[in-house]
């Protein structure tokens, strides 16, 4: 009977999740027609990224204060080659993306063997470095950035200049990423990292190799965030300091915080939160970090688990978020 009990909860959960699943994408397909899609771009590009982040973060216990290195320096990559080369905008996000695993592999090399607050610290530090490249070397045109990136046609068929072809190609992108991260959480592989996560000297004991699986999910990370730093570098056309700056990779820790670390649907929520007051208080003569702190002040003593976290700390039957 209890076994009975906890496999129709389990479906339960299982149904309401696709429900969940099915009632966003159909939502987003929508958006673009009731919404600006230059605006939903931005969030999707933004909850990409937090995703990414979560993934080391939430499931691998690795809080990186570094990953503004790999979505601005994707982002450079990007405009570059398009701009520059000439490149189809779809191997200008593969290069990208291998540029920002390539980033990842030294980064994971250097700090994975420290803890805590040392490799916090290490990833700030080589994040600045790749913030002093950027500023210096001379494609990334310091200040200015490079501008006037060329959407281009995706495959040669689609004309990405065209504002809805351009968002369902970010929305595709985005749906890939967060699918990716879905699949990974939820694999072997997943649940060895939530191991280290919890206590890493025990699946130490237990035989893993808990380096390795920590620098693999430290480059999967920076290979989504590249992707993420690619494409908004495609969206809004512009490669700029502003994206490998070290606030940007503590805006990617307060959208994740935000929207409640360790679950899938938590940076999503989170970046959109963000992204929206931002967009919405640049109009006015508030000053929006100190709005946003004092909203990220309010969640954490209210919300401990962040929005999505309580909401699901709520639900009977919660499962596996």
């Amino acid at each position: 009977m209890q076994t009975q009990a906890l496999r129709r909860t389990g479906v339960e959960a299982g149904s309401r999740r696709a429900l969940l699943i099915g009632g966003g994408l159909l939502l987003a397909l929508a958006a673009p027609f009731l919404l600006y899609p230059v605006f939903l771009m931005k969030v999707l590009c933004f909850a990409l990224f937090a995703c990414a982040f979560n993934l080391l973060i939430g499931f691998a216990g690795l809080l990186s204060f570094g990953h503004a290195a790999f979505f601005g320096g994707a982002a450079y990559v990007t405009a570059h080659v398009v701009k520059e080369w000439g490149w189809a905008p779809e191997f200008g996000l593969l290069a990208a993306t291998v540029v920002a695993a390539g980033l990842g592999l030294v980064f994971g090399l250097i700090a994975i063997r420290r803890q805590g607050i040392y490799f916090a610290m290490i990833t700030l530090a080589l994040s600045q470095m790749v913030f002093f490249l950027a500023l210096q070397l001379p494609f990334t045109h310091g200040e200015d950035g490079i501008q006037g990136v060329p959407r281009g046609t995706l495959f040669g068929l689609f004309d990405l200049g065209q504002p809805l072809t351009m968002y369902y190609t970010v929305l595709a992108i985005f749906v890939a990423g967060f699918a990716l991260i879905w699949r990974t959480v939820h694999s072997p592989f997943g649940q060895v990292l939530k191991a280290i996560r919890e206590n890493e000297p025990r699946a130490v004991s237990l035989g893993y190799r808990t380096d390795r699986y920590k620098l693999v999910a430290f480059v999967l990370s920076a290979s989504l965030a590249g992707l993420a730093g690619g494409t908004k570098a495609l969206v809004f056309q512009l490669a700029s300091l502003t994206d490998v700056t070290w606030q940007m990779s503590g805006e990617v820790v307060l959208m994740t915080l935000l929207g409640g670390m360790g679950t899938l649907f938590g940076p999503v929520v989170g970046a959109g939160l963000v992204v929206t007051l931002e967009s919405y208080l640049a109009s006015t003569s508030l000053p929006v970090p100190v709005v946003i702190g004092c909203i990220f002040v309010v969640c954490v003593l209210v919300f401990r688990r962040g929005i999505v976290g309580e909401l699901l700390a709520r639900l009977p039957g919660k499962g596996n978020r």
